[in-house]
């Protein structure tokens, strides 16, 4: 597919926002609702991301980092009980994309503008009947301008950073709720300063603050917004 009206009568959700903002399983919920097609684009970053480690490139090698891009095969699968399982080249990696080390090496490659050029094509393939709902952070604004339907979700950085902490203590991971603002910060900056594809809701977006909201009562307002 070359263009985001490839199939454009095809429906398309985008939900955006930055990391902790809920937009993860805002959007696996809706979808479900909806049954639509699902897209995490933040996965796709996170599984190059996370192949790059596994191959020991540099971060700060464009050209390394395309070549991995293209190179990377990611699917979507579940498991037995249901859940999203994650395969990066065969291999069942859902665990090691949900680390902190994950999340930073994706924002890093996400800054590159060749990396961007060469995963943009394979997210908007996702894009097929009955609809699509696709996460991440610049949905809205590149990926699908034209999609009749989008949504920009946030949360201040300390709830987000509390959500975080709630869900890696869950797993017995041991961090530190200062350690984690001061990442979700760092990733903020880097997200809204990058050149290409910044973090920022498109003009047409309805923005929906999750602050003190629960997961339930944000996809209802989702829905109701698609619906109406």
């Amino acid at each position: 597919m070359n263009s985001p009206s490839a199939h454009p009568f095809v429906p398309v959700l985008t939900i955006d926002g930055p990391s902790g903002s809920g937009k993860g399983t805002v959007s696996r919920l809706v979808a479900a609702r909806l049954g639509w097609h699902y897209l995490d684009s933040g996965a796709l970053y996170r599984a190059v991301g996370v192949a790059a480690g596994w191959a020991d490139l540099d971060l700060a090698d464009p050209s390394a980092l395309v070549r991995c891009a293209f190179d990377t095969q990611v699917e979507f699968r579940e498991n037995g009980a249901g859940e999203p399982r994650v395969l990066i080249n065969g291999l069942d990696a859902t665990d090691e994309l949900r680390t902190e080390t994950a999340g930073a090496a994706a924002s890093a490659i996400a800054a590159i503008p060749e990396v961007r050029a060469a995963l943009k094509d394979r997210q908007r393939a996702f894009r097929r009947p009955p609809g699509l709902v696709a996460d991440g952070r610049d949905m809205g604004t590149v990926i699908f301008p034209d999609a009749p339907h989008k949504v920009f979700l946030t949360a201040s950085a300390e709830e987000r950073a509390e959500r975080r902490y709630k869900q890696l203590k869950d797993k017995g991971v041991s961090v530190t709720l200062d350690s984690l603002l001061r990442e979700i910060l760092a990733r903020d900056a880097r997200d809204a300063q990058r050149a290409v594809a910044p973090l920022r809701p498109a003009e047409d977006a309805v923005h929906i603050d999750t602050t003190g909201l629960g997961i339930d009562e944000v996809v209802e307002r989702v829905l109701q917004w698609v619906r109406r």
